[in-house]
């Protein structure tokens, strides 16, 4: 059976409701025979028939009512069908798939997806967390629509600008009693080190810091979480690299000491996109809100330990007005490989 006509169906609606073809043609704004030919054109894609004269009027077989109770349900659906789409030309309505690493899903998304339900109540943000490397694939397989997350990302279809530069900061148990102003490389030799795995972005640029300065890394401990990580430091079983975030957006970190790097250690984290992937108003609309973070400053609540000097230092970090030399570290693996 060839598709059906809404036009045809809201047709018969009509003759059966007003009894009449001439009633349903002013109606619709149509001529008798336009109305008569509907019908028959309806009847032979059913193969039945659908209406018959019952007296005076024109009333509905049973497969006429059958169908006609079917008619009010698609045109129900029909119309809003158009209102989404009235939505959409509007624009900010829509599904958004969006994923990041965990630290940023963390500690910078939640302020963002609030600000994006109160202005765009109708675009269906869906978050969800990978590696960066997990993250490319899935964009390049259309699985998702953004990527949050470290850069490099490299990708002949994906294109990543850059939106935040942050820090890699220390963390060191408070009952460490020999705590520099910055922790370097021969500093974290002699204390025990906690990392993430290595699948992990940043846990890759710690040891690259750590490897070009000629340190061993040989961690005691490996978390999956930078929050397990945290909390292993506040029990003093070492001292650990984690993202500037995850210090300056974070819940108070009790029993434990921030300190920044020497040399600096900095993260850059980026929108990813494909490169041919349509520009709509709801993609638009989260890539935008998460452009903000470029320019977003720690809270005021920001932890570190309770020292006013330290509490500058941490702001001095986070807003990059520290000016040493920075590391860089040498080219890591590809997080996607070239397509």
């Amino acid at each position: 059976m060839r598709s059906l006509n809404l036009d045809h169906l809201q047709t018969l609606v009509e003759v059966v409701a007003l009894g009449s073809f001439s009633a349903a043609a002013r109606r619709l704004n149509l001529s008798q025979p336009a109305v008569s030919l509907q019908i028959r054109e309806l009847e032979a894609r059913c193969g039945v028939r659908l209406i018959e004269r019952g007296g005076r009027r024109v009333i509905a077989t049973a497969a006429g009512r059958d169908l006609i109770a079917h008619a009010e349900r698609i045109r129900s659906e029909a119309e809003r069908a158009l209102a989404a789409m009235r939505r959409h030309k509007g624009g900010h309505v829509g599904r958004v798939h969006l994923a990041a690493g965990p630290t940023a899903a963390a500690y910078l998304l939640p302020p963002v997806v609030q600000r994006l339900r109160e202005k765009y109540p109708d675009v269906d943000l869906v978050v969800t967390t990978g590696t960066t490397h997990d993250i490319a694939e899935q964009i390049l397989s259309n699985h998702l629509d953004l990527g949050f997350t470290a850069l490099p990302v490299e990708g002949e279809q994906l294109i990543a600008t850059p939106v935040r530069t942050d820090p890699m900061l220390a963390i060191l148990p408070a009952t460490d009693m020999e705590i520099p102003a910055a922790i370097t490389p021969a500093d974290v030799a002699c204390r025990p080190l906690i990392l993430e795995y290595q699948r992990v972005p940043h846990g890759q640029l710690s040891r690259a810091w750590l490897r070009a300065a000629g340190v061993e890394v040989r961690p005691t401990l490996e978390f999956s979480t930078i929050d397990a990580i945290k909390n292993a430091v506040a029990a003093g079983l070492g001292m650990a690299i984690i993202p500037g975030p995850a210090v300056t957006h974070s819940a108070p970190l009790n029993s434990v000491v921030v300190r920044p790097l020497d040399p600096p250690l900095m993260r850059t984290l980026g929108l990813v996109q494909r490169r041919d992937k349509p520009d709509d108003p709801a993609l638009r609309a989260v890539r935008d809100e998460i452009m903000t973070l470029a320019n977003d400053p720690a809270p005021d609540s920001a932890p570190t330990d309770s020292s006013d000097a330290e509490i500058a230092d941490r702001h001095r970090l986070t807003t990059g007005s520290d000016r040493r030399p920075q590391w860089r570290a040498p080219t890591l693996a590809a997080s996607s490989r070239a397509r």
